[in-house]
């Protein structure tokens, strides 16, 4: 039997994935994350945005173009928010965001297997994506997430380490809907990994989360990535208050500073929403403007999407051009920024995790997220010693130095 586990969204919604295949494979099941021919598909959905929402919902048709009589199963946040337009479209079963083992053992039920629990996930990536909590209490007026994925629980440490220290992968990422209200206190998780022989690399960070004490735990690790996505979503304090995010434009270039103190070579990234609802000509110009003084690395920009059933839904939409005017101004400071970063690296040496080939080059990231391209193919997995030369792409063109 073969089946693809195809995943739309967030990190947290692969590493969910990675088990799914890894119990399936488990059952002696052949298995891909890619679309293609299957006897069933599973469909780990994302409702982030209305258009996240509308691409998982197309999914059922895209899959039934390879295989109309395979099995469908589906799961993730989207299936939670509206699961009866999953089962009209033809989907066999249907869960949501919180029941990942009710996926296994549907399929179990349907083919006549013994249900098993999900393991830890199969690792498909040179990174392993390793998820240390779950659940949302933040509840940010303009997001639906905490809705579907619930309250925040967190993994005891002890799992954790068992399933860092399960995996191959010479990079782990550390993952959640809301990592940095890990139970305990995040610090206290880092101070445990002090003694883990790999990259290290976090997942995306609230502006509270950077604390002198979560600063030393990352500097007493064996190999830190200092790369920080740390959420913005607005350089306005005026919409940041609408947002419900609980802190002032002063106070995250506040954290800015302080992560630059302590990892003078940081990549610092964030996404930035354009057109939110209360946002006016001077906010939005508030926006642009911190982004250099952020110092950026890389931004995720994008457009404010209305999801009904949270508090933003009932104000007053930005028209849809001005939305326009302002991603797209947004995305130009984007690049700008992105290019500036790297233009401070170039001439330097990195080390690098060689992931695939690409046309032709080896590509990779440096422990501060510069995506190199390397001539040539390279062993996916090993660390490589590189010095950049130039932009190239969406990153910078450089050569082995070992």
């Amino acid at each position: 039997m073969r089946a693809v586990v195809f995943t739309l969204g967030c990190k947290v919604n692969e590493a969910e994935s990675a088990s799914i295949m890894a119990a399936l494979e488990a059952l002696g099941w052949e298995t891909d994350d890619k679309l293609s021919y299957a006897d069933a598909y599973i469909l780990n959905t994302c409702a982030v945005t209305r258009e996240a929402e509308k691409k998982s919902r197309q999914l059922i048709a895209r899959v039934k173009k390879f295989n109309k009589d395979a099995k469908i199963f589906v799961c993730g946040c989207a299936s939670e928010k509206d699961r009866k337009s999953f089962l009209d479209r033809g989907a066999t079963f249907v869960s949501g965001a919180k029941r990942k083992q009710e996926i296994i053992d549907a399929v179990c039920a349907h083919y006549g297997y013994k249900s098993v629990e999900l393991p830890f996930p199969k690792q498909t990536k040179t990174r392993a994506f390793i998820k240390i909590q779950d659940g949302c209490n933040n509840f940010c007026s303009y997001c639906i997430i905490p809705y579907l994925r619930g309250r925040e629980v967190s993994r005891p440490v002890e799992d954790i380490l068992n399933e860092i220290n399960s995996t191959e992968s010479c990079e782990i990422v550390l993952n959640g809907i809301n990592i940095s209200s890990y139970d305990g206190g995040l610090e206290t998780l880092i101070c445990a990994l002090k003694g883990v022989d790999k990259r290290i690399r976090l997942g995306s960070l609230e502006c509270s989360a950077i604390t002198d004490k979560l600063l030393t735990a990352l500097k007493q690790l064996k190999d830190f990535a200092p790369q920080f996505h740390l959420s913005l979503q607005s350089g306005s304090t005026a919409v940041l208050k609408a947002m419900n995010r609980h802190y002032t434009r002063d106070e995250y270039l506040q954290r800015c500073a302080k992560i630059y103190e302590y990892f003078p070579d940081a990549a610092i990234t964030t996404d930035i929403i354009a057109g939110f609802a209360t946002e006016t000509d001077k906010d939005f110009e508030e926006s642009l403007s911190i982004i250099e003084e952020a110092g950026f690395a890389r931004i995720h920009a994008f457009a404010y999407s209305p999801r009904e059933g949270t508090v933003a839904y009932k104000l007053k939409d930005v028209p849809p051009d001005v939305k326009s005017e302002r991603l797209h101004a947004l995305l130009q400071a984007a690049s700008a920024c992105s290019e500036k970063y790297i233009s401070r690296f170039l001439g330097t040496e990195r080390e690098i995790i060689a992931e695939e080939v690409e046309d032709g080059y080896t590509t990779g990231y440096t422990d501060n997220y510069i995506r190199v391209y390397i001539k040539g193919n390279l062993t996916a997995g090993q660390k490589f010693r590189v010095k950049l030369i130039n932009h190239f792409k969406d990153g910078a063109l450089a050569v082995n130095e070992r």
